[in-house]
C-alpha cells in the first residue's frame, strides 16, 4: 500500500464546519464523485450504488426537508440544537445522497438463489465502500464532508421532490463544502485491542 494512499486516508475526517466556497468548479466535483462511485467494488460487479448530487438551492432544500421532518418528532423545546446541526450541513456547498437500487439486489437474489440472503448485506457493503471512496476523494481535493444518516425520515418527501425511482433506497447523506474549521486530534484505541496477527 503506497504512502500516498495512506496519506489520503488520513485526510478523510468529519468536517462539520462547512462553507460554500469550493476549491473546484461544481462540474469537477461532480466528476470526482461519479468516478469514485464508478471505481468502488460491488458484489458480482452489480454496481447497485446510486447517487443524487445536490448543489446550491437544491442542496439547501434537502436539508429543509430533513428539518421539517425532524420538527414532527423532536419536541419544540429541544429543537434548537437539532436545527443548528441541520443548518451547519445546509451551510455547505452540496450534498451527495447515497442510494442502493433494490431492483438490482432482487435480481441478484433471483439469479443466484444460493446467495439470496447475502445480497442485501453485500449491497450495504457496496454503499459503504462508495461512501468511503467519495469521502476520501473529496478530502484529497481539499473539500470537507461528513456522513449523515437521517433516512428514512426524509425518504418519501425527497423521492417526491426529485422524482427518485421507487427501487432506490436512501442509505446516507454526505454534506460537503469548504473547510471552515480545524480538526481536533484523532485518537485511536490500542492496537492490541483491535488486531490479531498470527
Amino acid at each position: 500500500m503506497s504512502q500516498q494512499f495512506l496519506e489520503a486516508l488520513k485526510k478523510r475526517r468529519s468536517q462539520y464546519a462547512l462553507g460554500k466556497d469550493l476549491p473546484l468548479a461544481e462540474q469537477e466535483v461532480t466528476e470526482i464523485i461519479k468516478e469514485a462511485i464508478r471505481q468502488s467494488p460491488s458484489a458480482f460487479n452489480s454496481q447497485s450504488s446510486r447517487a443524487v448530487i445536490l448543489y446550491g438551492a437544491q442542496h439547501e432544500k434537502f436539508w429543509d426537508i430533513v428539518k421539517n421532518e425532524l420538527q414532527k418528532i423532536v419536541p419544540a423545546e429541544d429543537f434548537a440544537p437539532t436545527e443548528a446541526k441541520i443548518n451547519s450541513f445546509a451551510a455547505g456547498a452540496g450534498t451527495v445522497l447515497f442510494y442502493e437500487d433494490q431492483d438490482v439486489v432482487k435480481g441478484l437474489q433471483e439469479n443466484f438463489a444460493l446467495y439470496a440472503d447475502n445480497f442485501p448485506i453485500w449491497s450495504e457493503h457496496s454503499t459503504g465502500i462508495a461512501q468511503f471512496a467519495v469521502w476520501t476523494a473529496l478530502a484529497e481535493a481539499n473539500i470537507g464532508a461528513s456522513l449523515q444518516h437521517y433516512n428514512p425520515l426524509p425518504d418519501a418527501a425527497v423521492a417526491a421532490e426529485w422524482n427518485i425511482p421507487a427501487s432506490w433506497k436512501l442509505r446516507a447523506q454526505m454534506p460537503f463544502g469548504s473547510h471552515q474549521g480545524e480538526f481536533s486530534e484523532k485518537e485511536f484505541m490500542a492496537d492490541e485491542d483491535r488486531f490479531i496477527v498470527l
